[in-house]
């Protein structure tokens, strides 16, 4: 018996997911983002099994780089655009896309004489305040790149929203209008919505929608339920029960014996920790799923381990299999049990993990 965790990948889910992002915004192009290793579910098979999105989206260059590498020729955005005039070459030579978000991109841009045009996404700070030019700029920012002999036509427009997770926030509204306003006058394809407001809101699809964390069965919304929104979880993140010992009342459990039993009660040590990617935050009560029941967390988690209540199945024996999300226990529950979000937790998983791919 091996007590390496693992990490089941649902490439049939995965797919999914992003037929339910185009149902949501028939009339747009789909521009799957696979940042950050695809958001940990392994970037070079969510690529590969994505074949019906019509463009990839990805941080930086060596991720592009990567994926040309592996033979991925679908178009790729680098979200996070490029600095110096070297990483424009490597741009042209892998037929990338880029965004330019600051004024020593663009002057970098225009300074280095390109053998290959270059497609090019311009991206406005709509009310984010992280990357994009201020929408007074975007009229100069146009004119310049249009009269760049290097710069393929159409130049492409993207803004980011910062609170469309909650879909009562009148703040996307207003970022939706202010970029309308500032690109109104100019006839070039334009992307705004993220997974958030690709199931919420209508009126930001534009020409390209960007779909993320929906991809990978995480409900974008705060507070949400992927199920109600017909998602399928991705990732399952099992281990195994590696010890049963039956404790007393009274008795304390893990580091800092930070929590005490109630009543007489079977622990089990599950062979998984913050060394995994399982967050260190997640506090008593966390559900895990063992043998058919939701079981809680004990005490605090460790490198390697953590502690189970399997009052709920005292039958179970070690050996035996416990998923710490996925098909049965949401990633969005366990993330609010500690404090965080579900894309740090899909990106938190650690190397030591085996994934398995099925399909």
């Amino acid at each position: 018996m091996t007590n390496t965790a693992s990490a089941e990948i649902s490439l049939s889910a995965l797919r999914h997911n992003l037929s339910i992002a185009r149902q949501s915004a028939p009339n747009s192009q789909c521009m799957a983002v696979i940042k950050a290793d695809a958001y940990g579910h392994g970037i070079l098979n969510v690529a590969s099994t994505l074949e019906q999105a019509d463009a990839f989206a990805v941080a930086r260059l060596e991720e592009a780089s990567a994926l040309r590498q592996a033979g991925i020729t679908k178009r790729i955005v680098i979200l996070e655009g490029v600095q110096t005039s070297e990483e424009l070459d490597d741009v042209c030579a892998h037929k990338l896309d880029i965004v330019i978000h600051h004024d020593t991109q663009l002057k970098v841009l225009l300074d280095t004489a390109l053998n290959e045009p270059v497609s090019v996404w311009i991206k406005l700070d709509t009310g984010m305040h992280r990357l994009g030019f201020q929408t007074e700029q975007f009229s100069d920012v146009v004119q310049s790149l249009q009269s760049c002999h290097w710069v393929k036509q159409p130049l492409h427009v993207m803004t980011h929203f910062a609170c469309a997770d909650d879909i009562n926030d009148a703040y996307t509204e207003q970022q939706i209008t202010t970029f309308k306003q500032a690109t109104n006058d100019f006839s070039l394809p334009t992307s705004m919505a993220n997974s958030a407001a690709t199931l919420s809101k209508q009126e930001s699809h534009a020409d390209w929608i960007r779909p993320g964390i929906m991809l990978y069965g995480s409900c974008p919304f705060i507070n949400g339920n992927a199920n109600d929104l017909q998602l399928k979880p991705v990732m399952t993140l099992r281990s195994k029960l590696i010890a049963i010992n039956n404790f007393q009342m009274g008795d304390h459990i893990g580091y800092g014996a930070t929590y005490t039993c109630d009543k007489d009660k079977p622990v089990g040590v599950v062979a998984i920790g913050y060394g995994d990617g399982y967050p260190r935050h997640a506090t008593t009560g966390t559900p895990v799923w063992v043998n058919g029941k939701r079981c809680a967390l004990l005490g605090r988690v460790s490198m390697d381990m953590i502690s189970v209540d399997l009052s709920p199945c005292p039958e179970v024996k070690v050996g035996e299999d416990v998923e710490l999300w996925g098909e049965n226990i949401s990633v969005d529950e366990v993330a609010r049990y500690a404090g965080t979000i579900a894309y740090e937790l899909l990106c938190g998983v650690t190397q030591r993990v085996t994934k398995i791919y099925k399909d």
